[in-house]
């Protein structure tokens, strides 16, 4: 998915495959974040009817979850709790959000974290419970900005409980080619840029 492309270029970059695949009717999409998650979810993926896409890194994912761990389609996950606003995100930008979150941290900023691995539906109930509870929200993803997980989060925030909001993500540029680590620069999908882009929201509070 997106920026894990790299050196396939923009040909092979899916930086707007989730908004597609939102439009379809009664698709589900889910992005597992790590091996551990993926593991547990094949079975509820195989066994669930109906059509489903999934973003799916091809190797060297980050562990992100202890190995036991459990999880639903369509239920969020509270990585870290915090105060001051909420980071969600979704596949190699939940390990940016827990960096990120780590250097707010240093400059007394507590963040919560919720990785929303499946976009589509989206977990209404873990939205708006940190949405009340941080009063700000800052979405992350390894796509465009519209269409996909931001899009997502708003349109809940707008209908139940609306608060400021920021996003990470590509902004309405094409992929190019590149080792990931530039590209994340490129597109700033950096945990640096999160950090700046929280500190921006929180202004906004």
């Amino acid at each position: 998915p997106g920026v894990l492309a790299a050196y396939n270029g923009g040909t092979h970059m899916p930086l707007e495959d989730v908004g597609m695949m939102r439009g379809i009717p009664t698709m589900k999409i889910i992005e597992p974040t790590d091996p551990v998650m993926l593991d547990y979810l094949i079975d509820q993926i195989l066994e669930d009817y109906g059509p489903m896409y999934i973003r799916l890194q091809r190797k060297d994912a980050a562990e992100i979850y202890e190995k036991g761990s459990e999880f639903e389609i369509g239920k969020g996950v509270l990585v870290k709790d915090g105060t001051d606003l909420t980071i969600i995100a979704s596949g190699i930008m939940v390990e940016e959000a827990i960096k990120a979150a780590a250097i707010l941290e240093s400059k007394n900023i507590s963040a919560r974290i919720v990785d929303l691995f499946t976009l589509k539906p989206v977990d209404a109930e873990i939205i708006i419970e940190s949405a009340k509870k941080t009063g700000a929200i800052l979405t992350a993803e390894n796509h465009n900005v519209h269409n996909g997980l931001a899009s997502a989060v708003s349109e809940v925030l707008v209908k139940n409980y609306p608060v400021p909001l920021e996003m990470i993500g590509v902004q309405d540029l094409f992929g190019e080619v590149g080792q990931v680590d530039y590209l994340m620069k490129r597109f700033e999908l950096t945990a640096e840029d999160i950090v700046k882009k929280a500190e921006k929201l929180l202004t906004r509070k």
